[in-house]
């Protein structure tokens, strides 16, 4: 079985999404994440790609997003966060091995591919870059959203067919519903699910990856059999 890095991993919606794309997949994380649904290791995803990136056969990184991410910046004026995608991406360019960067609108990564939650019939937008270095992956067409975002705006209430998966109050939905949103029913923590990704998007990604390795791994049986 191939075996995948997902670095900064999370409570696992990337990372599920690769499992289900038939992957062997090992998160890292600084912090605890009791339902990550795979094998996890706590401790400093840098530093664990430095010593150990060489033993997987793809790596996919999610940095954190708050140095990028609109919300953050209106929420959180003043507040200093650490950028960590060029290190991240510097740190990747050493390995000789696929690899997905994914973060934010707003953030610096090329937008070798964007996802968003309607491609896939989702109740959250979540529009998603994804840098991909060592292969390539055929994108999706970006279908017209359905609606608004179900919530309090100003005071009046709007109806749609998408929750607000971030934050608390202004009517963002139930944990319950937040978790059939995103497609994350394995964990019940609100802080948890709205930092994720849906699996979907990498269950798309992961299965083109594995297509891409496989055919490496033709060719390389053809060379040896010439």
């Amino acid at each position: 079985m191939k075996k995948l890095l997902d670095l900064f991993c999370g409570a696992g919606g990337a990372g599920k999404g690769y499992m289900d794309a038939g992957f062997e997949v090992t998160g890292v994380d600084i912090n605890p994440q009791p339902d990550y649904p795979a094998t996890f290791i706590q401790g400093d995803a840098i530093s664990y790609l430095a010593a150990h990136g060489h033993e997987y056969d793809a790596i996919h990184a999610s940095p954190p997003c708050q140095a990028s991410s609109a919300l953050t910046k209106g929420t959180n004026k003043g507040k200093e966060y650490l950028n960590l995608i060029p290190a991240t991406r510097a740190l990747l360019k050493l390995h000789d091995v696929p690899t997905i960067i994914e973060n934010v609108q707003g953030s610096d990564l090329r937008r070798d591919l964007t996802l968003c939650g309607e491609m896939f019939g989702l109740g959250v937008l979540r529009h998603r870059y994804f840098e991909l270095d060592g292969w390539g992956a055929l994108p999706l067409a970006h279908k017209p959203h359905r609606g608004r975002v179900a919530g309090y705006r100003h005071g009046e209430w709007f109806d749609g067919p998408y929750f607000a998966v971030y934050g608390e109050g202004g009517g963002k939905g139930s944990i319950a519903q937040w978790q059939e949103a995103m497609g994350m029913p394995w964990t019940n923590n609100r802080k948890s699910i709205a930092e994720a990704i849906p699996p979907a998007y990498t269950r798309f990604i992961g299965g083109q990856l594995m297509n891409h390795l496989d055919s490496i791994d033709m060719i390389n049986e053809l060379r040896s059999a010439a």
